[in-house]
């Protein structure tokens, strides 16, 4: 037995992420424009990382609160209060290292080995990955798409759940397709998990990032203090810290032990001194988040504007998030597509493979940068698409 062989069936199969391996085939690439991955070209603003370097030369380097320090969980609570328009105690609240570690320790708690989780394809590749390193059996539903662009039919989600279904993963805004539920879908949604007693686990982590009127409709809106609901989430967008790994879980009070335990027995908490910055930005970084969001909505504008011109490309303008998922006529191998893009354009974008069921003809773009490189990067694909 080879020591590949010994190792559990589950890690063995996890599967190498399809945006990172073109990440590695580009990133040292001179002159890249890269585009493949969900973040903005932003540094953390100062204003973060100053309450983060105050802490740190302050000595708050120490074992801490594993639910999080109750400054951060208290701000937490404020921000809802403001965006949502809900009053949440700070017990509601645990502090995570990243949205993928929320999302890990909601599998945890609702799904073992052999258990379902559906979610809506296609979809960030990490959800269904982690879902079967767990154990569980990630079912993929995927959404419609036509002329009017991607929507979800509650009737088909439905009909994937089984006896074995414990819960609905749901991300609205969508990545990569920037489907954004409306209202009366989430309604249909939570009804259909109140039918089935299923979980729903909720990731609206680009809520703020929608291109309506305000933030995005939220389960907030319509859920009962007894749904059954986690809500998983992370500082990585709105803020501009992606590499910073903080994230939160929203959850009911009397489940606040059972996540501090799975916390303790995973990470042990997030770094004290991280917490002050994640405090920064959530009572100060208001303005920033808006900046932001008008910054992405001017490079989706441009973008759709350019290659939508080309008479190649085909997308519908994204409602949330800040990515273009679109396909180009003649191709349908985007994983084979998103090298040759590197070859050929320097524009590094994420295939559409990667996002599993209904995804494969589309390359995904993530449009958060600088103005004059998204405009750079527009122009060079559509100058590819002339020569396939």
């Amino acid at each position: 037995m080879t020591l590949i062989d010994s190792l559990r069936t589950q890690a063995r199969a996890a599967p190498e992420s399809g945006i990172v391996a073109v990440v590695n085939y580009g990133r040292l690439r001179e002159g890249m424009i890269p585009l493949w991955a969900g973040e903005g070209d932003l540094p953390t603003p100062q204003f973060i990382t100053d309450a983060a370097s105050k802490a740190l030369a302050g000595g708050e380097t120490f074992y801490t609160w594993q639910k999080g320090i109750p400054d951060l969980r208290q701000a937490l609570s404020r921000y809802y209060a403001r965006h949502f328009g809900k009053s949440f105690p700070e017990e509601q609240f645990i502090v995570t290292g990243s949205g993928m570690h929320a999302i890990q320790l909601a599998l945890a708690a609702l799904a073992g080995a052999g258990d379902e989780v559906v979610y809506l394809s296609p979809a960030w590749p990490n959800f269904d990955a982690a879902a079967a390193i767990s154990g569980a059996v990630p079912v993929p539903v995927t959404l419609d798409h036509s002329g009017n662009g991607w929507s979800c039919d509650v009737e088909k989600i439905a009909a994937a759940i089984t006896p074995r279904t414990k819960a609905l993963f749901i991300n609205t805004p969508s990545n990569p397709t920037g489907w954004t539920a409306d209202r009366e879908t989430l309604q249909a949604i939570l009804d259909l998990a109140r039918a089935k007693n299923l979980w729903i686990i909720a990731d609206e982590i680009y809520a703020l990032f929608h291109y309506g009127h305000g933030r995005a409709p939220s389960f907030l809106d319509i859920a009962t203090a007894e749904d059954r609901i986690l809500f998983v989430n992370s500082f990585s967008k709105n803020w501009a810290m992606t590499g910073w790994r903080v994230g939160w879980i929203k959850t009911h009070p009397v489940l606040q032990q059972v996540f501090e335990n799975l916390i303790q027995y995973s990470t042990s908490g997030v770094a004290q001194f991280m917490q002050r910055g994640a405090v920064a930005a959530l009572d100060e970084g208001d303005a920033f988040i808006a900046e932001q969001v008008e910054r992405a909505r001017a490079a989706r504008d441009l973008v759709c504007g350019i290659l939508g011109a080309s008479g190649r490309a085909r997308f519908t303008v994204p409602q949330g998030a800040f990515y273009l998922f679109f396909t180009v006529d003649g191709i349908t191998d985007s994983r084979a597509a998103a090298f040759d893009i590197v070859d050929k354009a320097n524009v590094g974008l994420a295939p559409g493979t990667a996002f599993g069921p209904g995804g494969e003809a589309f390359l995904r773009l993530c449009f958060h940068r600088r103005l004059d490189q998204v405009e750079e990067a527009a122009h060079r694909l559509a100058k590819w698409m002339k020569t396939v």
